[in-house]
């Protein structure tokens, strides 16, 4: 037996049982939470030049007192591969990834909680930057930027 849900919203998040009668034995049930979750993108592109400091908003239309109160966490992406840079808890500080070289010095949180990199490479061109904010448990708001550099 199985339950097929299409056009999934987070209206159908709750539980749903399953029961039905067996011979000789009686009834038969089963029960599942299901949680729906919903993750609101943004997409944008910044322009930099070589050698210069790049600031991504974590969310444009937050405040950073907003932010303060949530989990967030800057993410790099290319070819398919992630890797976190930074997370934050609300009231902690932020904690660096120890991921790849080419960012291990070159990030830093900045005001509102922007990601500020520096200086930016030619090998920075074309990756996308993304802030992931859990707003509350069932919704993620994520704000992607692709990065272009340009030289002089």
């Amino acid at each position: 037996w199985a339950l097929h849900l299409r056009n999934v919203t987070i209206s159908l998040s709750g539980q749903y049982k399953c029961s039905f009668a067996t011979y000789p034995y009686g009834t038969k049930a089963a029960k599942i939470q299901l949680l729906v979750k919903a993750e609101e993108e943004q997409h944008y592109v910044k322009e930099v030049q070589l050698s210069q400091t790049l600031e991504i908003p974590c969310l444009e239309n937050m405040t950073s007192a907003n932010l303060s109160n949530y989990p967030l966490k800057w993410v790099v992406e290319e070819n398919g591969k992630k890797e976190e840079l930074i997370t934050k808890q609300p009231s902690c500080p932020e904690v660096y990834g120890n991921g790849s070289v080419l960012y291990r010095q070159r990030v830093h949180l900045g005001l509102n909680n922007a990601l500020k990199i520096f200086p930016t490479k030619v090998t920075d061109d074309g990756k996308v930057f993304s802030c992931h904010v859990v707003y509350h448990p069932e919704r993620i708001r994520k704000s992607s930027t692709t990065m272009r550099v340009f030289g002089k």
